[in-house]
């Protein structure tokens, strides 16, 4: 029969051990950090891996959360907790993180897409605007006088000044000058043009 004294006590449970380790992670000791390493890396890996589904990314996260828990390892409150739980924890909420920043970088990144390829304004509305507006324009011009509509056309189709109309027309300035305001009164009364 074995003497008492020689006999071991048996190891305490690893929860207990984990714990241990990161108590002594808080003072700073490397040694005790590679121990809890060692225990919790494959099942940090295989919660991030399960969260993120994305190899390189999981590896990143993994290393994080160890990260993480190196430097925060003061943190750990074993009332509150086991040390495995502790960990996984920081590990799901990082994994979590990291699934709503790829999401909305991908929603950032198709936003911008569709700017991209969205016009400023719409091409087509324009245009149908533009056209109701030149056929305005010309149902108005239709109603003015002959000689009226020839002075608004040379004065600002054709870019003349009054005085050269007046030279064209072969008339005097006064009477271009009246006959360009007749006609675009006339004009702004036809389109509707508050002053």
């Amino acid at each position: 029969m074995p003497d008492s004294n020689s006999e071991a006590a048996p190891p305490p449970p690893r929860g207990t051990d984990l714990e241990a380790c990161l108590t002594r992670t808080a003072r700073g000791d490397q040694e005790a950090f590679a121990q809890v390493y060692d225990r919790v890396s494959a099942p940090v890996l295989g919660l991030v891996r399960s969260v993120l589904r994305d190899p390189a990314q999981s590896e990143e996260v993994a290393q994080e959360v160890l990260v993480e828990v190196w430097r925060t390892a003061a943190k750990f409150r074993p009332e509150k907790g086991s040390a495995m739980a502790w960990v996984m924890t920081m590990a799901h909420r990082r994994s979590v993180d990291r699934v709503r920043s790829v999401q909305a970088a991908t929603a950032r990144e198709h936003k911008a897409a569709l700017l991209e390829r969205t016009p400023a304004y719409d091409e087509v509305a324009e245009q149908v605007e533009t056209r109701l507006e030149q056929q305005r324009v010309r149902r108005c011009l239709g109603a003015l006088t002959k000689v009226q509509r020839e002075a608004v056309t040379l004065a600002y189709y054709r870019g003349l000044t009054y005085r050269e109309v007046a030279q064209l027309l072969t008339l005097p300035l006064g009477t271009v000058k009246t006959r360009l305001r007749d006609g675009l009164i006339r004009l702004r009364d036809c389109l509707g043009v508050s002053v």
